[in-house]
């Protein structure tokens, strides 16, 4: 089983090796993965907080946005193409995605007071409602699931790309607006509930590979790479969430 987030994909390709066992004391386990996720996903909250007080949004804003977003972006594709387990670049990329989190964040909750508020409970409440439904296993990570979850992502992912270059040249908003205020269609709203959807069956998939990863004895040092593919599903949820929130705002 593959998962759908290209992260924890790494994972399983890079660790599916001959003899790859490891000592119980140097094994892998989900409390490995639970701290570490919780010290990334604070990190991150601690950054965007600062970013948030310290970065006026009316000055710094487009330059901060441009800036981290570049760096988010290059950072994830080579910890991921790289299958890096080394914890510090994961831990520059929490402190430049809080930075971007920070800034747009404040500028969504200038136009929509309380919006952040929603969106970051919504975000942990769909993770933790989809981590009880796989304890339960009410939801199984079944081969037709992921292909399924996958090929939805990998659609969204091409599609939003396509809309954002017709915008930059065109600065038409189709399947995604990307202003604050600008007037929502019916195709944005169900291109955002789908994100939100995929993004939340994508943790069903991951829950499922790390706990095999486990059960393997994959060495300690993969934590920290399972622990930054649930950040980037997170941190995208959020953003799926904060754009649909806004959506209904206006």
């Amino acid at each position: 089983m593959r998962s759908s987030n290209p992260v924890l994909n790494r994972v399983d390709e890079t660790t599916r090796l001959p003899g790859q066992g490891v000592g119980v004391a140097d094994a892998m386990t989900v409390d490995d993965v639970v701290v570490r996720t919780v010290g990334l996903l604070l990190l991150t909250g601690v950054t965007a907080l600062i970013s948030w007080i310290f970065v006026p949004p009316a000055v710094w804003a487009p330059f901060a946005l441009a800036g981290t977003a570049l760096a988010a972006i290059v950072l994830a594709l080579v910890i991921s193409l790289r299958a890096i387990t080394n914890p510090v670049p994961m831990i520059a990329y929490a402190v430049i995605e809080g930075l971007l989190l920070g800034v747009t964040s404040r500028a969504f909750e200038l136009v929509y007071p309380g919006i952040v508020a929603m969106a970051v409970a919504g975000t942990f409440g769909v993770f933790l409602g989809m981590a009880l439904l796989y304890r339960a296993r009410l939801i199984r990570a079944t081969p037709r699931l992921a292909r399924l979850v996958i090929g939805t992502l990998l659609g969204l992912v091409a599609i939003g790309l396509v809309n954002l270059v017709v915008y930059l040249v065109t600065g038409r908003q189709g399947l995604v607006v990307y202003s604050l205020t600008g007037e929502v269609g019916g195709w944005a709203y169900g291109f955002a509930i789908i994100a939100i959807i995929a993004g939340a069956f994508s943790f069903i998939l991951d829950f499922d590979l790390i706990e095999r990863s486990v059960r393997a004895g994959r060495p300690r040092r993969y934590a920290w790479l399972c622990a930054f593919g649930l950040l980037t599903g997170l941190v995208f949820l959020y953003w799926q969430l904060l754009r649909l929130l806004s959506y209904l705002r206006r």
